[in-house]
């Protein structure tokens, strides 16, 4: 690690408790004052618990034997040596992941709702797998996986998009209750799929706002359009298409957007909090079909059952690689771009990713 790189991280992790790192969601001080000049005002943005009862849950919570440890993944199905080299990288990111929370990451009181903090991790009983749902990194076809594993598809390949996302076929772990929810923590095999966080932001902007879009145009395009251009056309404002990449990085970096957070762009660590629940697979979109289909192996799924290489929608369009993210990275300014690296920032260090050329 570069000694500026190393000396940052440093710096950012002792300067918070370690839970806060995971939990809140105000900026770090620098990036405050950064983001101050585009929104105009201080940073107070904090996590709202969205649970009653939280006290309650959170006294049963911390007096549970919560796992600290990493498991050894069960090997045992895995009977093809082609598997090595894939079982040599798995265990080098479970290794860095645990490490960097045993020295940054901690447990003491999570300041997030138990609740909330399983609400994006999916649950299949017949193979006892949890996995945590991250937008752009592959989730669609790991949610046609899970309805095959769970019988409720004979082929990932014939499941529409409709179906996986909005179908209600397959349940959260919030939907249990806290016993349920501690068993299955504890005895299921938890895997987590990430990806490059700046390639992970461009493929959720050229999707949402790229395309027609019911929801992110009227809900996100409208208010960004309105705060972030100046002398918007009026069929701008009231259709909320054409937001362009710079005025979506402006809303993102805002500390006072006028819309919240969405899922398919908020950071990992604050979707499936990886210092608080020890997940047991670390996968990467980059190395995506191999992974998941070790994966596949380990858990005992069927042979026949290949994890699908299809792009879920838009299909004739470019996938989001170094190259498109480049192009898009060129219409910011060089702080615009050092704000987006450190919005994501404990994203690319938990997960090693390279620090990108800004």
């Amino acid at each position: 690690m570069p000694e500026d790189l190393k000396e940052k991280k440093e710096n950012l992790l002792k300067s918070q408790i370690p839970t806060a790192i995971l939990t809140k969601t105000s900026h770090t001080q620098g990036e405050n004052q950064a983001l101050d000049k585009i929104s105009g005002s201080s940073s107070t943005n904090k996590l709202t618990e969205k649970h009653q009862g939280t006290k309650t849950v959170f006294k049963k919570f911390n007096e549970m034997n919560w796992p600290l440890d990493i498991r050894p993944l069960n090997k045992s199905l895995v009977k093809d040596n082609k598997w090595k080299k894939t079982e040599v990288t798995q265990e080098k990111r479970r290794s860095f992941l645990g490490e960097f929370c045993k020295t940054y990451g901690g447990v003491g009181h999570p300041q997030s709702h138990l609740f909330h903090m399983v609400s994006r991790i999916y649950v299949e009983d017949k193979h006892k797998i949890l996995y945590c749902e991250v937008p752009k990194a592959g989730c669609s076809n790991w949610k046609r996986i899970l309805m095959v594993l769970n019988g409720l598809a004979s082929s990932a390949f014939n499941i529409s998009h409709d179906a996986v996302h909005y179908g209600k076929h397959l349940k959260t772990l919030d939907s249990f209750d806290l016993k349920g929810v501690y068993t299955r923590l504890n005895t299921y095999t938890k895997a987590i799929f990430v990806r490059d966080p700046m390639e992970r932001l461009v493929s959720a902007f050229r999707d949402k706002f790229e395309h027609p879009n019911s929801y992110y145009h009227p809900v996100f395009g409208k208010a960004i359009i309105k705060k972030y251009r100046p002398n918007a056309c009026e069929e701008a404002l009231n259709n909320g298409s054409g937001v362009k990449f710079k005025e979506f990085v402006h809303y993102l970096l805002d500390s006072h957007r006028p819309v919240g957070m969405d899922i398919h762009w908020e950071k990992v660590s604050k979707l499936c909090y990886p210092c608080l629940i020890n997940y047991d697979f670390v996968g990467k979109f980059e190395t995506l079909e191999e992974d998941a289909n070790y994966f596949l192996q380990l858990i005992g799924a069927p042979k026949e059952l290949k994890f699908p290489n299809f792009k879920d929608r838009h299909s004739s369009d470019e996938r989001t690689n170094t190259q498109v993210v480049r192009q898009y990275l060129k219409d910011l300014s060089r702080t615009e771009r050092h704000l987006i690296y450190d919005f994501y920032y404990l994203d690319y260090l938990m997960f090693n990713y390279t620090t990108p050329v800004l």
